[in-house]
């Protein structure tokens, strides 16, 4: 190990635990609102089996809104927000609101896409089936996206980690905070370009393991 991870090593292992923290909320909240906004923004859409103008019209523009925002003024603008939900609007869990809504509102859209691609054949066949709409969303619409869903989730993973490296604005920490206080600020570039490469580490493994997940559930 170099000397200068060495010398850094327990800064380092707290700042990417703190990475961890926050993208694992983001992850939960994408996955637990995230999906079932995107799978409402579809099923309310033109011809489709909750077909709803209006409710789609406010979804959709609240979702364009927030993933229209610049990351960074999204999370200056969400700091009395941020204060109201957790009580403060400094450090790792302050941080995981702003990311936890950029979230939901990026994964929201993907599901949405994703859930499109799915052969309207499938969806003809289970209403003439007589299949309830959560049937038809859990046993057919969720099964035959599944590939694209899981594609969508891992895209949505490297956007949450880049999105945690502008945290330290509100003393979110994490490893593009250590970079940037440890490396950038002290003129020390060999530790910065030392955690630009635990970044690239973690986010190739992240997308390798998301696109064999995806391979291996997509049966088509």
């Amino acid at each position: 190990m170099p000397d200068v991870l060495r010398q850094y090593e327990a800064e380092i292992w707290r700042a990417i635990s703190e990475t961890f923290f926050m993208v694992g909320v983001s992850i939960v909240a994408a996955v637990l609102i995230g999906l079932p906004i995107g799978t409402y923004l579809f099923l309310c859409g033109k011809e489709k089996l909750l077909e709803n103008r209006v409710v789609y019209n406010i979804l959709n523009l609240v979702v364009n809104t927030i993933r229209s925002f610049p990351f960074l003024l999204l999370v200056v603008f969400l700091i009395p927000f941020t204060r109201f939900i957790v009580g403060t609007a400094i450090g790792t869990v302050a941080a995981t609101v702003p990311l936890s809504i950029i979230a939901i509102a990026h994964y929201a859209r993907l599901v949405e896409q994703s859930l499109l691609d799915v052969p309207k054949g499938v969806i003809e066949a289970a209403v003439s089936m007589g299949a309830s709409v959560r049937r038809i969303i859990f046993s057919f619409l969720f099964v035959e996206a599944r590939s694209g869903l899981v594609l969508g989730l891992t895209t949505s993973i490297v956007s949450f980690i880049s999105y945690s490296t502008i945290m330290g604005v509100v003393g979110g920490g994490g490893i593009g905070d250590f970079a940037i206080r440890y490396g950038y600020q002290q003129f020390k570039t060999d530790l910065m370009l030392y955690m630009i490469l635990i970044m690239i580490i973690l986010v190739q493994l992240i997308q390798m393991i998301g696109t064999t997940a995806a391979r291996w559930l997509d049966k088509r």
